[in-house]
């Protein structure tokens, strides 16, 4: 048997499971949990604990068919500009719940397209974020790129604002996957674009890649990968295309014929990352890469690597405030999610409220298991010792789940009184053993492919 055909038989290629990027996850939350819940966790925040800021920009001039993202198409300003309007006004509800002197001490622009503002509505968010929020010192401010829809006058004018990272949106370079995916984007363009955020002094830069995308073949993606690394990316993020057409409709215009099969999905995946490994870039987590000295790898080698929203993440702070339409928020007592349809975000805001629509308070338990998966799925190993010092006796309550675990997937884990760890030949399963620990997952809700 091979280690392919191993891997098969427990479950990577029809497993379906959540990518873990919070616990519970979204499917989860509920209406019962909304704006009251929102609004009492903002007003007892600490204003001497910075947070993390997440602001949502769903609109896109195109809307690239393998993406299952809220997000909308326009190809005028004008929603743009009544979006922002409304976004401002989110911002002062926010000023009048939360304590005085809040500090964020990360900040991302995410969507959607973020770059498709042009820059004097750059400056008008960024103002109205900075009034709500004062950067804490030493803060991050990221932001999403699409190469096709940025110039010089916007780059500018988010270095301007402070921007420390451009996220890059690659997916493929092949022109056969693009036109696949409905995303054309010359390499020529981003190369450009790189040039552009270098010379504005940006000094980091994250590219997003996908493998199991219509027409991939490894020859592509090998083309793909070295372009990319000319591009010197100090992060690259691959993820795995979640065919998942029943919630993103756009996703039907996919030909799923042209899907590459199981066994050639996970090939992708891995040659991409032994490229990526033979670059110099450390492997981090289940699908990130970072050059040696960047803080995500920093972060992987002292066993501060965190996950959220965005993924792996370096970011310690502990309330993340999801600002906008379908924004996630994870506060001290558990998540929130705005409301996710733009008219309806528009609505809860026009009425004086805030937008929480859905969430979920945190038990006990949940914050357990939690910690559980977050350090499988970050370090690859869930260290017992710790969750008995920060949980108590009640870390007991995963031992049947760890004999669980070691009784099903044997050599390619190990377990001690100390730490269950997943081996390097396991580690495909990562999101499959971490659902072993999820005591929601029964619910009824469809997830992305594991592998």
């Amino acid at each position: 048997m091979t280690q392919h055909d191993r891997l098969e038989t427990l479950g990577l290629f029809n497993a379906r499971v959540p990518r873990y990027t919070s616990y519970p996850t979204a499917p989860v939350f509920s209406p019962a949990t909304g704006a009251t819940f929102q609004r009492g966790e903002l007003a007892a925040l600490d204003p001497a604990e910075p947070v993390s800021v997440y602001v949502h920009i769903p609109f896109c001039e195109r809307l690239c068919w393998f993406c299952a993202c809220h997000t909308q198409g326009t190809k005028t300003l004008g929603p743009v500009e009544s979006y922002l309007a409304t976004v401002e006004r989110e911002l002062a509800l926010l000023r009048e719940t939360l304590p005085d002197g809040m500090r964020m001490g990360r900040l991302h622009w995410g969507g959607g397209t973020p770059t498709i503002l042009p820059p004097e509505l750059i400056h008008r968010l960024a103002g109205a974020l900075k009034t709500t929020f004062t950067p804490a010192d030493g803060w991050e401010f990221s932001v999403e790129i699409d190469p096709t829809m940025v110039d010089r006058d916007k780059v500018l004018a988010l270095a301007d604002e402070g921007m420390t990272r451009a996220s890059i949106g690659i997916q493929d370079f092949d022109p056969e996957v693009q036109d696949a995916i409905g995303r054309q984007q010359p390499y020529s363009v981003t190369e450009a674009c790189v040039a552009c955020l270098r010379a504005a002094g940006v000094e980091s830069l994250n590219a997003d890649l996908v493998y199991g995308l219509p027409h991939q073949s490894l020859a592509r993606l090998e083309a793909t990968v070295r372009k990319v690394l000319t591009l010197g990316p100090d992060r690259v993020a691959l993820f795995g295309y979640a065919h998942v057409p029943w919630a993103s409709k756009r996703q039907k215009l996919i030909d799923e014929a042209a899907l590459p099969g199981d066994r050639a999905r996970v090939r992708l995946a891995e040659r991409a990352a032994e490229m990526f490994r033979g670059a110099g870039l450390n492997a981090i987590g289940i699908d990130h890469f970072a050059r040696p000295g960047d803080e995500l790898a920093e972060a992987a080698a002292s066993g501060r690597l965190r996950r959220n929203f965005q993924g792996y993440t370096a970011d310690h702070c502990q309330t993340l405030i999801g600002v906008g339409a379908s924004s996630i928020s994870r506060l001290p007592g558990g998540y929130v999610q705005n409301a996710a349809a733009t008219p309806a975000y528009v609505q809860r805001i026009e009425a004086g409220d805030l937008p929480g629509a859905r969430g979920h308070a945190l038990t006990d338990d949940d914050r357990l298991r939690a910690r559980a998966i977050e350090m499988l799925m970050c370090d690859f190993a869930l260290d017992r010792t710790e969750l008995a010092e920060t949980f108590g006796a009640a870390a007991g309550a995963l031992d049947p789940f760890h004999a669980e675990v070691a009784a099903r997937y044997g050599d390619l884990v190990s377990l001690d009184a100390e730490r269950l760890a997943i081996h390097p030949d396991g580690r495909p399963l990562t999101r499959i053993i971490a659902s072993a620990y999820d005591a929601h997952l029964d619910g009824g809700a469809r997830f992305s492919r594991a592998s």
